[in-house]
């Protein structure tokens, strides 16, 4: 109920702060993702819902600043639909409604993220540009618009240049000249502006048009009204008609004859959005009968007759649960966020590195604060800001230090003069190389035959290698040269190190020397994975639900996979052409469950353990109810026999293992 209550009131002063006062501290995005958890409490708490939450009121007040204007017709939202079933959802509805709707075509454009805007024309001359405000009544803002150079101040030659016409659409900024100002800003020492859709609602609400004009906005027309609708029947004739007038419209706007194509348009064009020069967030798609889509009617707001698909937003909100520190390759202390889940740009994310400890400071990110998160590129989670006001009373300031002997309490780390990130001491630097190159090399990882300690010494102390993915771009020429090698054990290592690029997955990701992923561990993520891909692209609950699987471990594995470093590591690789092989499952012991006891003479015990995978096998660190096979190796203690036998597991030995995994 706190958090309800605190919501409204956050959500009140934002709306506030973009309608009244004309200054926006938050993006769309982010008052999206909190409304939408206000939305998400009232539909799980009905009876908690305030007459005063902002999922009760159309919109905020208008600007008082300008003069106010009532709309000849009501300057409507659209319905949102996320994904192809939330449409074909809509589409059933409104059949039922009217039955001349299965005969439909569309209209479709993309949605222009910008300040919607109504121009009135009297026999083609500009009188009047008034904002959307709440819907209903906006501000007049015509003298700053008329600054626009995409608004015609006097219609082409038309027959709807006589009489009362209105056009509306959207004034937006082109992304490569909300670059150019806050280049140009950032020079001057002064703040840059948040977003391209924030700048233009900003700049069209300036008292001074001097200061509009000096910012390249433009006008997207998107439909026209007339006092005679019967004028323009359909959505299609409107567009024509519009830029006959001379209004700029989206070249993206076409006709679509069903609903099918309008999904798979929409589906192609989520890729080729980023190409155009304006932000989109989705297309909007109309009934093409303006007469059908008027018939229909209105639900609240939202037209019955039209939608705008939407794409995932590329900003949300979560609240940070802790923050966790990652070691890299090279000793780099990364701080990293946990975070409840949230979905951004598509895919749900529970992490985001914060990069070290003066960025920490810099936004002063505490453990328990609301933050925004967004995706760099769309690709990798970060932290915006923290949204301050819904800090929680007892959140304390994060001490790296504190946290580093806390999470590492048998390691030591240094900061250097001039340096922003913490490394470990001692063991940094060539030390720490060697020993996960050696560990990489080691039978029970990839088992590179010839790299042992000392040549992976000289390779480290010749700078030969800078990571362990370097072995594989090694040359003859370069080992040859070096004391510890000659002509033949070069050509041995260079094979051996060959042999290897295409390792099974298990003994590649045990290789890596993750924290906390062991052999068996390994073997186990391989064999519910398959393949690096999946486990690099594994959640946290995926990797949870593995048995055996903690949380530790299944945080160590998602932190190592969303380090910077590391995934540079793993590009490597592919670079060079090494990579694990799919793990394959399935076989003559497919769902057979075997503990092994005692030493194995033929084999290690993780080589046999991967082998009874491979053949569909399940590999047990402990007997129980269900372990169909007990092995019995050398110098196998009795108490494991006598379970065994007690629980009716059949006891085999090693001669007998070595039969079932070559069949």
């Amino acid at each position: 109920m706190d958090r309800y209550k605190e919501l409204i009131s956050i959500l009140q002063s934002y709306a506030h702060s973009y309608y009244v006062l004309d200054a926006p501290v938050v993006t769309d995005a982010v008052y999206d993702s909190l409304f939408s958890e206000l939305q998400a409490i009232e539909a799980a708490h009905p009876e908690w819902i305030a007459e005063d939450s902002p999922t009760q009121r159309v919109g905020g007040a208008p600007l008082s600043k300008f003069e106010k204007f009532s709309h000849s017709q009501r300057m409507i939202s659209l319905q949102d639909c996320f994904g192809d079933d939330e449409v074909k959802a809509w589409f059933e509805r409104i059949k039922k409604l009217d039955s001349r709707v299965k005969n439909s075509d569309f209209w479709v454009d993309s949605k222009k993220d910008g300040l919607a805007c109504a121009l009135h024309y009297q026999d083609g001359v500009l009188i009047r540009a008034v904002t959307r405000g709440d819907g209903f009544v906006g501000e007049v803002v015509t003298q700053n618009v008329r600054t626009i150079n995409t608004v015609p101040l006097r219609l082409r030659d038309h027959a709807f240049a006589k009489g009362y016409t209105e056009v509306r659409g959207e004034i937006i900024m082109y992304k490569e000249d909300f670059e150019k100002l806050n280049a140009a800003r950032v020079s001057a020492g002064e703040e840059q502006f948040m977003n391209p859709r924030n700048l233009a609602a900003g700049t069209i609400r300036q008292l001074d048009p001097k200061l509009v004009a000096s910012r390249p906005l433009k006008f997207h027309a998107y439909d026209i009204l007339r006092t005679d609708a019967t004028e323009i029947s359909t959505n299609q004739l409107a567009y024509q008609t519009l830029s006959r007038l001379g209004f700029f419209v989206n070249k993206e706007a076409h006709l679509e004859s069903s609903l099918d194509k309008v999904l798979e348009y929409a589906n192609k064009f989520e890729s080729k959005r980023n190409e155009l020069r304006y932000h989109t967030d989705g297309i909007v798609v109309k009934l093409n009968n303006r007469q059908l889509q008027a018939d229909l009617g209105t639900v609240g707001k939202n037209p019955r007759g039209a939608f705008a698909y939407k794409y995932p937003a590329e900003e949300a909100t979560t609240v940070v649960k802790s923050i966790d520190i990652s070691i890299g390759r090279t000793g780099a202390a990364t701080p990293v966020a946990l975070f409840d889940p949230v979905v951004v740009a598509g895919t749900t994310v529970q992490h985001a590195s914060l990069h070290n400890a003066d960025e920490i400071e810099r936004k002063d990110i505490r453990v328990g604060d609301t933050v925004v998160i967004f995706k760099a590129g769309d690709i990798i989670p970060q932290v915006q800001k923290v949204l301050l006001e819904f800090r929680p009373a007892d959140a304390k300031r994060y001490s790296m230090e504190t946290e580093l002997k806390k999470q590492f309490p048998d390691m030591r780390f240094e900061r250097k003069e001039g340096e922003v990130v913490y490394r470990t001491r001692s063991t940094s630097g060539s030390l720490l190389l060697k020993r996960a190159l050696t560990h990489f090399a080691s039978r029970g990882a990839l088992d590179i035959d010839t790299l042992g300690e000392k040549n992976v010494g000289a390779l480290v102390d010749a700078g030969l290698v800078t990571d362990i993915a370097d072995i594989y771009g090694l040359n003859y020429d370069d080992v040859v040269a070096l004391d510890r090698f000659a002509d033949l054990s070069a050509k041995n290592l260079l094979d051996a190190i060959a042999a290897k690029k295409s390792p099974k997955l298990a003994k590649f990701l045990f290789g890596l020397g993750i924290r906390h992923v062991g052999a068996q561990t390994a073997l186990d993520i391989a064999k519910e994975f398959k393949s690096l891909d999946a486990i690099g692209t594994a959640s946290f609950d995926d990797l949870r639900a593995i048995d055996g699987i903690g949380d530790i471990v299944a945080d160590s594995l998602v932190l190592w996979f969303e380090d910077d470093e590391n995934r540079a590591l793993l590009a490597k690789f592919r670079q060079l052409g090494v990579w694990p092989v799919q793990q394959k499952v399935g076989g003559s012991l497919s769902g057979k469950k075997f503990v092994i006891t005692g030493t194995i003479n033929a084999m290690s015990r993780d080589s046999a353990a991967e082998r009874i995978i491979e053949l569909g096998g399940e590999f047990q660190s402990a007997i129980s109810k269900d372990t169909d096979f007990l092995v019995m190796g050398e110098k196998a203690g009795a108490s494991k026999r006598a379970k065994a036998e007690k629980l009716g597991t059949t006891v085999i030995d090693e001669a007998e293992l070595l039969k079932m995994l070559h069949q």
